[in-house]
């Protein structure tokens, strides 16, 4: 790719497009962490409620592998009815 050449537009593009796929990754978490499929969306809404509990509401606490894992083990015993 050439970054020279990107506008502000394009890279306002290119950020929505890695936020749809983040999106669909943490869907993809949450389904094989055993979310009912038809839940999924409730599922994500209360994994991002959640995770600034999980966090203690620290913003700018590191969100890698392990802070992933802690927040969707913390919904599996707090939210049961979402997974299978």
């Amino acid at each position: 790719m050439d970054y020279e050449n990107y506008s502000a537009e394009d890279y306002q593009n290119e950020i929505k497009d890695i936020s749809l796929q983040l999106a669909d990754m943490l869907e993809a978490a949450l389904y094989f962490a055993g979310v009912k499929k038809a839940r999924l969306e409730e599922a994500i809404d209360a994994y991002l409620d959640e995770m600034d509990k999980v966090l203690d509401g620290d913003e700018d606490a590191p969100m890698g592998f392990d802070e992933i894992v802690k927040v969707i083990k913390h919904l599996k015993n707090t939210k049961k009815e979402l997974f299978v």
